[in-house]
Order: C-alpha cells, then structure tokens, then sequence
C-alpha cells in the first residue's frame, strides 16, 4: 500500500467514494468496498472520516465548494454582469464531466434527508449556491442587464430549481429532454428571457 501525504489521501478517497456511491447508491456501498477500491485498508479510512456518513457529508461539501470554485472560474475576467450570468447559466455541474459522479451522490441524498447532519450539509449547500447567484443577479439588476421586476432572491430560486431539474433528468437518461424539434435548449430559452440573449456553455463544459 502506497503511502500519501493526509490531505491527498483524503480526496482520493472522496474521488473513490464518489464512484462507488454513484453506482452502488448510499446505502448499498460499504467502506469495505470503498477500501478494496482505493487500495487501503479500512482502518485508513476511519482515520479520515469517522463514518460511513460523515464521508457522504464530505462529499456534499466537497461537491459545494467545487461548483462555486467553478462558476468563480467561469466569470474570471468577465466585467459585464449579463455576460458573467450568461457563462454561469451555460455550466450546470449536475451534468459537466466534472460534477456528474458528485451530484448523483448528491441526489442520493434525498432518501437520506431524515439524517440531521446530512439535511444541514444538503442546506449548506443549496444555500451557498444561492447566494452566489442572487448576488450576481442584484449586479446585474442595479447595471440594468436584468429587469427588477421580479427579486434577485426569486430569480436565484428559479436558476437552481430549474438547474436541478434539468439535472434530475439528465441523471435518469431522459431522451431529449430539455429540448424541442428545433433543438433549443431550455437553457437557451432562459438566458434569453433573463438576460436578452441565448447562452452556449463555456468551452469543454456542459455537453448535454
């Protein structure tokens, strides 16, 4: 068994619980899955996380951190407040390469909401996601990119709530879903009624 530096070890194995709970569920993986994958023993796993949850409880925040960490990327550079909601629209996690396997554990979590510690990491979560996106809408509110007809608040709202629509859809292999005959995307549609123009995802993001 290699040897790694505590903090690398760690997040390979968040990487590994990743995968295994997206294709055994919660409930189905065990650690001792978890440690055959990683290549340790389950004792190393304990050593990081004292159990089984409060790893899930990791990865909900881990999968927080690196939306916002993303969509920070996404809106480097960019000065006008449409054109930075217009990148973010574009790059839903829930389907990117990147944040597919976390957020399938993160849908994972709706059997798991009876959990205190998982529901408040699950609020955490969603909250922080919020803010993000009502404090980039209130921008571009006050520089008149978006009218204020509707709160910034509501309008975060209808970003996540339709986020993770499409998301939930795209999890279950919906066949073209999202889309009409023409092939306009919801997405489009969206960004055009918020911001005036239609939206195509950063490059190397959302494909789906």
């Amino acid at each position: 068994m290699r040897r790694m530096p505590a903090a690398k070890r760690r997040e390979q194995l968040l990487d590994v619980a990743a995968e295994l709970f997206a294709t055994q569920g919660y409930a189905g993986a065990t650690t001792s899955q978890l440690a055959k994958a990683a290549g340790v023993t389950e004792p190393i796993i304990y050593r990081h996380f004292a159990s089984k949850k409060d790893l899930f409880v990791a990865l909900i925040e881990r999968t927080g951190e690196r939306t916002l960490a993303q969509w920070e990327e996404d809106v480097r550079g960019a000065t006008d407040p449409a054109e930075r909601l217009e990148r973010v629209i574009g790059d839903n996690p829930m389907v990117s390469d990147a944040g597919r396997a976390s957020y399938l554990v993160f849908l994972q979590a709706i059997t798991e909401v009876d959990e205190a510690q998982i529901r408040s990491a699950l609020d955490v979560h969603i909250k922080a996601l919020h803010a993000f996106l009502r404090k980039e809408i209130e921008v571009a509110q006050r520089n008149g990119s978006i009218r204020d007809v509707y709160s910034a608040e509501l309008l975060a709202w209808v970003l996540i709530d339709l986020g993770l629509g499409y998301g939930v859809l795209s999890a279950m292999r919906v066949p073209g879903h999202s889309r009409d005959t023409s092939g306009l995307h919801v997405r489009q549609l969206l960004a055009k009624l918020l911001i005036g123009k239609a939206v195509a995802p950063p490059p190397g993001r959302e494909k789906a």
